[in-house]
């Protein structure tokens, strides 16, 4: 490896390829000069969900050219055609995520790091969610200690909400964490798309649910699960299923006992019926109000017991306007700062939250041999 100085502001270039998005960004020190993201989506649709061997050969194919395209926007910035002899260090994720996506980014890092010498950094795809406030616009070039930064103080709260992960991560420091309580098995976003598709709204259809959510009303009144549970752990699976089982109750798949003992009902179980655009409507805002009460049961608890004052919020599901206005308003009752990612590309995967924690790694020096960096599916923040 080439002797390189340690630069204040170094050029990374940071790449993710954890599931369906190949995405690679150059940052200088924490601004964003380019975020690239090529996105699977029509490609696992008609499956309804990430199909491993697509997602594999789909990154195949755009690594390079996503790569090359992050460079080039970067160069337009920096008023230079930029090279990978330019770069200060190169960073990769290694995880957690699906294992033969996961082996593509790192293979490639890999080999740069290699042929050109440079400095080759780890990232764990969780901390990237985790830092992914504190990257930078473009047209903000300049150290990373103005005020703003400055008068961030540990210990930092992280509320990481994403298809694969619910989870509240304490930060001692950067790069020092403490799981504090995850889910304990469907993430919020894994439900939202698993109830999208019991009302037919495609997938991925998290989206689509939170529209439909905003004509019904909260006619259903799901139990809100674990208000009992003094842990800071959550769980979605349950509201996922009480809403297929209202799904099939209405559609006259299935009967309560009080119907089927009824005299009156004699010789109506074989009716059978489509739900309602209403129906659909009503249950997204059912599913969604005892979503947002039990995040903002679980999110109280935890500021209750703790004296953060600091939060960083991230994950695709923090995109949803109104999950924000939940961990907002929480955060207020406790008085507490709350940060959310400054782009829109910034909560789903990317490249460039990777090159924002890959700024800490590379100030202290924390770069790891080609050789020995190997992907890890089941990666966790706290290791």
């Amino acid at each position: 490896m080439k002797e390189k100085k340690i630069n204040k502001n170094p050029l990374i270039l940071s790449i993710d390829t954890s599931c369906d998005e190949t995405s690679a960004a150059v940052m200088y020190g924490l601004n964003v000069l380019s975020n690239v993201i090529s996105s699977q989506i029509e490609l696992h649709k008609k499956y309804g969900g990430v199909v491993p061997l697509i997602a594999k050969r789909a990154h195949e194919e755009q690594i390079d050219p996503v790569i090359f395209e992050a460079l080039k926007r970067a160069g337009v910035l920096l008023k230079k055609k930029l090279s990978f002899n330019d770069l200060d260090a190169i960073a990769v994720t290694y995880g957690p995520g699906l294992a033969i996506a996961l082996e593509i980014g790192v293979e490639k890092a890999k080999k740069i790091a290699t042929e050109y010498g440079i400095p080759l950094i780890k990232i764990n795809h969780m901390e990237g969610h985790f830092l992914a406030s504190l990257a930078r616009n473009s047209k903000s070039i300049g150290n990373f200690t103005d005020k703003e930064f400055e008068e961030i103080n540990f210990p930092i709260l992280g509320v990481l909400l994403s298809g694969g992960h619910s989870e509240f991560i304490l930060a001692k420091s950067i790069g020092e964490y403490e799981v504090l309580g995850q889910t304990l098995d469907d993430a919020m976003g894994e439900a939202y798309d698993k109830v999208a598709r019991i009302l037919g709204l495609g997938y991925p259809g998290g989206k689509t649910l939170s529209e439909f959510a905003k004509k019904g009303t909260d006619k259903f009144k799901f139990t809100i699960p674990m208000r009992r549970d003094k842990s800071f752990n959550m769980s979605f699976s349950g509201i996922k299923t009480a809403v297929m089982f209202k799904s099939k109750e209405l559609k006259g798949e299935i009967y309560q006992p009080s119907q089927m003992n009824n005299p009156n009902n004699k010789g109506k179980f074989d009716i059978k019926r489509e739900l309602s655009k209403q129906d659909i409507y009503d249950l997204a805002r059912s599913f969604e109000e005892v979503s947002f009460g039990h995040l903002k049961d679980k999110f109280d608890r935890v500021l209750s017991n703790s004296n953060v004052k600091v939060i960083f919020a991230g994950g695709g599901v923090v995109s949803n306007s109104k999950i924000r206005k939940v961990l907002r308003e929480t955060a207020k009752k406790h008085n507490s700062k709350i940060y959310f990612p400054r782009d829109d590309n910034l909560y789903m995967d990317n490249a460039a939250m990777i090159g924002t924690v890959a700024f800490f790694r590379y100030l202290k020096e924390e770069f790891v041999n080609p050789k020995e960096l190997d992907r890890d599916p089941e990666a966790k923040i706290d290791e």
